[in-house]
């Protein structure tokens, strides 16, 4: 698998999508979703994805590129209201979050231990919008954030899962 995003976004034929190592100027709503087709093929299923960024930054956008390159049919929607949207006929999976509503950290912890709980069961991508609202450590977790630029688009910058010690070996 070529874990040089740059490459896989260029290869999609973008004009909207300029990459530079692991942050990306996404100059419209199509490069969004680009980025999100790269990202679906080139996570491993199982990995959780934070998305972080304000109202209208392009996370659903992005979820939705993810879903098409996972082989979604079914629209995609912000889960808001619903909270959690399960996509089962996905390769691998999808399991969507979206902790906006959720102000009391407890509330976002428990409902997002449920949902990781059923997507590492079905072997799913696991993505959840608005982790902020949670008080837990997810050092396995990748983190996109996406922010809108004064020059217009928006900008996305992945970081990857920070390295765990080995608590027996303090290393």
């Amino acid at each position: 698998m070529d874990r040089n995003l740059c490459r896989v976004s260029e290869a999609s034929g973008s004009p909207g999508l300029q990459c530079t190592e692991r942050s990306w100027i996404l100059t419209d709503l199509q490069a969004t979703r680009d980025l999100g087709r790269a990202l679906a093929g080139w996570l491993p299923a199982g990995s959780l994805l934070l998305l972080q960024g304000p109202l209208g930054a392009g996370k659903t956008s992005l979820v939705q590129g993810m879903a098409e390159k996972l082989g979604i049919s079914e629209p995609i929607t912000s889960p808001t209201f619903a909270l959690a949207q399960h996509y089962s006929q996905g390769q691998p999976p999808l399991v969507h979050l979206d902790l906006y509503r959720l102000e009391l950290a407890a509330a976002a912890d428990d409902l997002f231990l449920q949902e990781e709980e059923e997507a590492r069961a079905l072997g799913a991508l696991l993505v959840v919008e608005w982790p902020e609202r949670l008080s837990l450590q997810l050092t396995d977790a990748w983190t996109l954030t996406l922010n809108h630029r004064q020059e217009g688009g928006r900008l996305a910058q992945l970081r990857e899962p920070a390295i765990q010690m080995d608590a027996g070996t303090g290393a």
